[in-house]
């Protein structure tokens, strides 16, 4: 099979399918550590009214990132304003071979 594309790079694309104005949020720092926006985002994603936020991972790990943002501190100040968060879980492939193997989970 052929490499897998980011779970980053997968969200992304799966959001501009679906009409969202999608941009990376998260960078990585001068010595190589990655940091999330508001510690929890991957990606924002804007459509009409709606503000989703996506922290996007491997399928294995969604029950920790879900329970990583309930605990963040920011996560009650983006509900408070009306942003969407979901984890989306992405496997390598699905068993037909495919990138679309998605799980997402809303809070």
């Amino acid at each position: 099979m052929p490499s897998t594309p980011s779970p980053n790079a997968r969200s992304l694309d799966h959001l501009r399918r679906l009409g969202y104005t999608a941009q990376l949020v998260e960078h990585r720092d001068r010595f190589g550590k990655t940091h999330d926006l508001l510690g929890f985002i991957d990606v924002l994603a804007l459509r009409d009214t709606e503000t989703l936020a996506v922290q996007a991972t491997s399928v294995d790990n969604v029950s920790h990132r879900v329970l990583k943002i309930a605990e963040a501190p920011e996560y009650a100040a983006a509900k408070a304003a009306g942003w969407r968060i979901v984890v989306h879980g992405w496997r390598p492939w699905d068993y037909e071979g495919r990138l679309d193997a998605l799980r997402e989970v809303e809070l």
